[in-house]
């Protein structure tokens, strides 16, 4: 079983450029990103000093966000805005590229919050018809755009908030290239069965996403029931990285004792150099803490993802 780490989300304590090293330090070999910039087309220095910093700490990049709009202001996606639909399709061709350039293969384009003045129908066809131009943007370098659910407390107005509903929206784009983001919390903190899920629609998984629920802390601090969704995973025909999508409490290098398990040749026990029983140890101390106490930093605030 692969991991990678949400560097939008996990070791937010650094600088953007510092992360990606310590993500390699703390025993992963990959990693994901929310669009890491503040506009769809950053200047090409900004690009590239994030592309080598990736390269410079030995990762991959396996997952990428399309450009969200203003994520602390409340967006969640372009897609289906016509107020947003110029800058995302500014950023398709940016994305894709920086994709390209370090081998990442799923990129993932949010939905859009609800338009009061504007139909569901219309907005619908808007999202599709982006979505379309995404889709056929990333199979010029072999990627997979993904389509996410977001659950609807965090995000109310935000249209996908349940598998069926992102499926319904593969399915009319119609292309190869399209899948479903398989977010474990949302789509738990929804309702869904994601056991069930997980057995039924694995193989239409374009990428998958974890955190406990409540408080979208790490695996084993809510309610979920992480021993039977991981051996579910990877009894499945779904054969991507797991990404860590969770808000840590304390230094995040010191958060993935839990994984050591699932990790048995290369233990992710943090980048102090403790032993992976010690990992767990302290973190053990911590669990009835951490699911109440986890808060999401200024920058994790920005997305409900």
């Amino acid at each position: 079983m692969r991991f990678d780490v949400n560097l939008s989300i996990l070791f937010t304590e650094l600088p953007l450029l510092e992360r990606p090293a310590a993500a390699a330090k703390a025993g992963f070999d990959a990693v994901e990103l929310w669009w890491p910039f503040d506009r769809p087309c950053p200047a090409d220095r900004e690009i590239d000093a994030l592309r080598r910093s990736i390269e410079d700490a030995g990762v991959r990049l396996v997952g990428l966000n399309f450009d969200a709009g203003d994520m602390a202001a409340g967006d969640r996606g372009l897609l289906s805005r016509p107020d947003g639909s110029a800058r995302f399709r500014a950023n398709i061709d940016v994305a894709v590229g920086l994709a390209g350039a370090l081998g990442c293969r799923v990129l993932n384009a949010l939905y859009g919050n609800g338009v009061p003045e504007l139909s569901p129908d219309a907005q619908h066809d808007l999202a599709l018809s982006n979505l379309s131009r995404a889709a056929e943007a990333a199979d010029r370098i072999g990627a997979t755009v993904v389509v996410e659910a977001l659950n609807s407390y965090e995000s109310p107005t935000y249209p996908i908030t349940s598998s069926a509903a992102a499926f319904e929206v593969i399915d009319r784009v119609g292309a190869a290239n399209v899948a479903f983001l398989a977010d474990l919390y949302h789509l738990h903190r929804m309702g869904e069965d994601v056991l069930a899920l997980i057995g039924a629609s694995a193989g239409r998984f374009g990428h998958v996403q974890i955190a406990d629920d409540p408080g979208r802390g790490r695996p084993g601090t809510g309610a979920m029931p992480y021993d039977q969704i991981l051996e579910r995973l990877d009894a499945s025909a779904y054969r991507g990285p797991i990404g860590l999508e969770y808000r840590p409490v304390g230094p995040s290098a010191e958060s993935f004792g839990w994984a050591d398990r699932w990790m048995p040749d290369e233990p992710a026990s943090g980048a102090d150099g403790r032993d992976a029983q010690g990992a767990q140890d302290a973190q053990g101390a911590q669990d009835a803490q951490d699911a109440q106490d986890a808060q999401p930093s200024a920058e994790q605030a920005k997305s409900g993802e």
